[in-house]
């Protein structure tokens, strides 16, 4: 639904598009993020499962696959999570479980932004055949199913991070690239791209330096609500074991703990409360930034912004 939102509404604000924003506009939009009680969490959250991630091997040292410790151990002072049926240290597991969560989400991120922006810039300031070309191709995306056909890549193939991470990356980018579509057809026709075409400007100058800037705002929102569903099917794949058996993963230490829900609680809840706090701050922090950047929420009244939710069919 909220991509259907985004889509929806920068279809509708075209002629509210600006030029680009310049660093004082920047500096304005954070103090702004961080004056939203939902922008101070979904960045406290992102900011600590970020750096959790990346500091792993020093939060937590050692092999998350180490077994030797006694089993089903409730959290204590030696254990702060507890352990569970085989004796592994589960805060160890989880804090590595989490770096492997968010080195799929950034690497998908990545590749799906580039092809994206690319394919939706593209096709929105060329139209005519291209743009039709580039359209057809998008739906034909959009008509695969992501979580399927990762379960059909990690079964046929080598279970392994990278095959996630690429079938993932190539399945990820078709709502970002409609939208972005909808921000170039209003912005090609702008005065300001108007006179720099006939300043002699070629297109990849053009799309470069004043389409692809006017755009980001709203491919931001758009890329993080996508980095939040990556984390859930990465999950889920880990969770009905088609995962590289060499990570750790969250929904791989949720699997295991549901034959100990009544004799050990701390197997589940803990996996579950790091996914928790990783989507809803990825979450928080994007629909934030949409709140701030998108322009008919940032120059409606408050009292009208309900209109702005509205569909053909009614109110969302």
């Amino acid at each position: 639904m909220a991509g259907s939102i985004l889509a929806s509404a920068t279809a509708e604000a075209g002629d509210l598009a600006a030029p680009a924003l310049d660093g004082g506009q920047r500096d304005g939009v954070l103090q702004r993020v961080a004056r939203r009680p939902s922008g101070v969490v979904g960045l406290l959250l992102t900011t600590f499962v970020g750096v959790v991630s990346s500091f792993s091997g020093w939060i937590a040292p050692g092999d998350p696959f180490l077994l030797g410790n006694p089993a089903l151990l409730p959290p204590s002072g030696g254990h702060r999570f507890g352990t569970d049926n085989l004796g592994r240290d589960l805060f160890r597991a989880v804090v590595h479980g989490m770096r492997t969560s968010m080195t799929v989400v950034v690497w998908v991120t990545v590749i799906s932004a580039v092809i994206g922006i690319t394919i939706g810039a593209v096709a929105g300031y060329r139209a005519g055949v291209v743009d039709r070309a580039l359209m057809r191709v998008t739906e034909l995306f959009q008509t695969i199913p992501r979580f399927f056909l990762a379960l059909l890549a990690m079964s046929l193939f080598e279970p392994t991070l990278r095959t996630l991470i690429i079938v993932l990356g190539l399945t990820s980018w078709t709502l970002l690239a409609r939208v972005v579509r909808a921000e170039t057809l209003s912005i090609r026709t702008r005065e300001y791209v108007e006179s720099a075409r006939a300043a002699g400007g070629n297109d990849v100058h053009i799309l470069v330096h004043h389409v692809l800037p006017n755009i980001l705002p709203t491919a931001i929102v758009v890329i993080s609500l996508g980095a939040s569903r990556v984390i859930l099917l990465e999950a889920g794949l880990a969770f009905l074991g088609l995962s590289d058996q060499d990570r750790m993963s969250l929904g791989f230490l949720i699997n295991n703990a549901q034959q100990f829900l009544e004799q050990a609680w701390w197997m589940s809840v803990f996996p579950g409360v790091a996914i928790v706090l990783a989507v809803l701050g990825i979450n928080l922090l994007a629909d934030t930034f949409n709140d701030v950047l998108n322009p008919l929420l940032r120059r409606e009244p408050a009292g009208a912004r309900g209109s702005i939710l509205r569909m053909p069919g009614g109110e969302v």
